[in-house]
């Protein structure tokens, strides 16, 4: 850093030099990023009881559930023999961790641009194409490590006594694609340090950029503000029901793997959006006793229609969802306006908050998708060990959680850019 004096006798600071942006930083960004990912993904199994899997797999199953954190694929599989036969899928992404690990990744993105006044194309593609290089080794590492098989007990009764008879001795198992998951997890990398960009009001743009910081910035920071605002009011309900309630690890569990599947969840809900889903089988989605049940309600194998209306036919609670969501979109689009340039027309921040809010249902329904579905079959008979098959499915409509998003993001900028210039005129300052 170099100092140059101005006529006035005002200090400007420069960087004269190289920014401090190579590949040593480059790599503890990435290693940073990993390392906080397994911490939290470690925790929240060995809290959800997986350090108890057989055959020392918890390492690899907390590989596994990094690397679905960032996108990677993971495909499962089954080995019955001639007779049997076994499929499976799993599409989920534990939404926890990749919240923490896109927050450091982040954040040691944003070091080296920190008291900078400009930053040029170049220079943010290199530093860019730096971070990813480690990153994709460790995306290899992970899809390698992320591999396990387990032998299945296809229990007791006429269809026991026939596995031990045929010598039929099932296992499952789950693997890393690699091809995959160094794809999308780039993808993804590349969308985080986009978003960052996006968010970081202080942070310097390449100056073609620049007459885009007003208008883009404010409305993206408003965004951020909204989705940490349901992660921190759901960790903090989370804290009091394992505080006061049993199962105290299995909520935990939940809040460091899936607490922002959970909250997002809501407030899409909560903007009158409908999700379809349906649970089937022992096993289901770590959630509310409340939604399992919406999600479990259908027969014959139909989709639930998952919304504010059937969850407070069981719950009349969960119509505090609606105003919930109004007071906080109100108090993003508050500051969105506050933080806009001086002069900017209602209708501009009615606008920039409706196409704002809907890029950001849409990044939530995309994310917070869930497939899963497991069975074993022998001699074509149905599922094995008792129920051991089932599914979970959960998929927004979109376009009406979009269409909805927009109308909610129209009002709720006026609103917010009209209190405001209320704000503003009884503070005495200039807008």
């Amino acid at each position: 850093m170099s100092h140059r004096t101005s006529p006035g006798g005002a200090a400007d600071h420069y960087v004269a030099g190289p920014a401090p942006h190579g590949w040593f930083q480059a790599l503890l960004t990435a290693l940073a990023a990993l390392v906080v990912m397994t911490v939290v993904a470690a925790a929240g199994l060995w809290a959800a009881g997986a350090h108890t899997l057989p055959g020392a797999a918890f390492p690899r199953v907390v590989a596994a559930v990094v690397l679905m954190a960032v996108g990677g694929d993971i495909d499962l599989s089954g080995d019955a023999g001639g007779l049997a036969g076994a499929q499976g899928d799993l599409g989920v992404l534990p939404l926890s961790v990749t919240l923490v690990g896109a927050l450091v990744l982040g954040a040691g993105f944003l070091v080296p641009l920190r008291h900078r006044a400009v930053v040029g194309e170049r220079e943010l593609a290199g530093w860019a194409a730096r971070i990813a290089v480690p990153w994709v080794v460790v995306l290899v590492a992970l899809a390698l490590f992320a591999r396990q098989e387990f032998r299945v007990s296809i229990g007791d009764g006429a269809i026991g006594d026939l596995g031990d008879l045929l010598g039929i001795a099932p296992t499952v198992g789950f693997a890393g694609d690699i091809g995959t998951s160094v794809l999308v997890g780039l993808v993804w990398l590349a969308g985080v340090l986009v978003i960052t960009l996006l968010v970081a009001r202080r942070t310097p743009v390449p100056p073609r950029l620049l007459r885009f910081h007003g208008a883009v910035r404010p409305a993206a920071h408003a965004m951020l503000d909204v989705l940490l605002t349901y992660v921190v009011a759901g960790l903090v309900v989370g804290l009091v029901v394992a505080a006061t309630r049993g199962n105290a690890a299995d909520t935990v569990g939940v809040l460091l793997l899936g607490l922002p599947n959970l909250v997002w969840l809501a407030f899409t809900l909560g903007l009158g959006a409908t999700w379809d889903g349906r649970i089937e089988g022992p096993f289901g989605l770590p959630v509310p006793k409340v939604l399992d049940e919406v999600l479990r309600g259908s027969g014959g194998g139909e989709l639930s229609v998952l919304n504010v209306r059937t969850l407070a036919e069981r719950d009349p609670r969960a119509w505090w969802l609606v105003p919930f969501a109004a007071l906080v979109l109100l108090a993003a689009a508050f500051l969105m306006a506050r933080r806009s340039p001086a002069g900017t027309a209602l209708w501009r921040l009615a606008l920039r908050m409706g196409i704002a809010l809907v890029l950001t249902v849409l990044i939530v329904c995309l994310t917070g998708r869930v497939s899963a579905h497991f069975g074993l079959s022998l001699l074509g008979i149905g599922d094995l060990g008792g129920g051991l098959g089932g599914q979970v499915r959960l998929s927004p409509r979109l376009w009406g959680a979009l269409g909805t998003a927009a109308l909610w993001g129209l009002v709720t900028g006026f609103l917010g850019g009209a209190a405001a210039r209320v704000h503003a005129r009884a503070t005495g300052r200039v807008d």
